[in-house]
């Protein structure tokens, strides 16, 4: 299929859609294992015209990744429903993956204006956002997630979806559980929903104190005390500082916070970096310190910071 912008901000319309019966003797297809070649998973559900609206619904609790593919027209597009569908158990909750056969539930596909296969996109609260349009590597597949999700904890939106048991329909979570949000964050989610990013900070950190281990914990840490130092900061005067001191580190670090919270992340470590090179001593240390915070921030794995982690130790010998 032809590739086309796909641009859908408002809310999706549901219009087109009809709302059949379910099939006699039978509930909708059972989430993750209703379609040959997509695995079962406990945080993939198989779309249909009958559980779509719900499962639109479901996004205000934690992202939806409708993932549109066609075995029959396009065999790669239903691997990387596949690899989605595999890579949701690994977040644990974090998303839930909607599978959508563009050949099977066609009306789907016309109620979202989608322009090619494969489509990715995230649902959150209701409203779609494009994330990949062309197969990708797992492995990019893993990283591209592990960023969305970065982005979205820097927001206070931690939600989680509850596992899907065997044979429950998209609108119900597993019997008994209450709303899908993982209760270890729930307390400095609460603060970040409030702006109490002292208390966001203090609780990420009774976290990472207890369990060093929690990689996820340790980047809501990160982002969190990025957004405490530059609570309430001017950004055109925190720039024409650090612009009028090359040299201080409390003006320089500032900015490449600022740079990181507006998605300039390799300017907010190029300029550190830059920073470590000139610098020694305490100052010195203090850069590369706040450096080693953006990474955690960021994620490890992102290629950014590998990146970012060899010219450092090049700055630094």
């Amino acid at each position: 299929m032809t590739q086309q912008p796909f641009s859908r901000p408002g809310a999706i319309d549901l219009s087109a859609l009809k709302r059949p019966a379910p099939p006699a003797g039978g509930a909708p297809p059972a989430p993750g294992g209703g379609t040959p070649g997509v695995p079962g998973s406990s945080y993939a559900v198989q779309v249909t015209e009958e559980n779509f609206q719900a499962t639109i619904e479901a996004s205000t609790t934690a992202p939806i990744l409708l993932v549109f593919y066609s075995e029959s027209r396009m065999p790669e597009s239903a691997t990387l429903a596949d690899d989605l569908a595999d890579l949701s158990g690994e977040f644990e909750g974090r998303f839930l993956v909607g599978l959508v056969d563009v050949d099977a539930v066609p009306a789907i596909a016309q109620a979202m204006q989608i322009p090619s296969i494969p489509l990715v996109v995230v649902v959150l609260d209701g409203r779609p956002m494009p994330l990949l349009q062309d197969v990708v590597p797992r492995e990019e597949l893993r990283t591209a997630l592990t960023q969305v999700l970065q982005q979205l904890t820097t927001q206070g939106i931690t939600g989680r979806h509850q596992p899907r048991a065997a044979g429950a329909e998209a609108e119900g979570e597993t019997a008994g559980a209450g709303p899908g949000i993982d209760p270890r964050y729930a307390a400095a989610q609460d603060a970040l929903e409030e702006g109490d990013l002292d208390r966001a900070v203090e609780e990420y950190l009774k976290l990472v104190t207890a369990n060093p281990a929690d990689t996820e914990a340790a980047a809501g840490l990160a982002m969190a005390q990025v957004l405490q130092r530059t609570q309430g900061v001017d950004l055109q005067e925190a720039r024409a500082a650090a612009a009028a001191n090359p040299d201080d580190v409390e003006a320089q670090t500032l900015v490449a916070d600022l740079d990181l919270l507006g998605g300039h992340v390799e300017d907010s470590f190029n300029r550190l970096i830059d920073l470590v090179r000139r610098t020694s001593g305490a100052e010195r240390n203090q850069a590369r310190e706040r450096l080693i915070g953006l990474f955690g921030a960021v994620g490890n794995d992102d290629p950014r910071v590998l990146k970012a982690r060899q010219n450092l130790a090049s700055a630094l010998f």
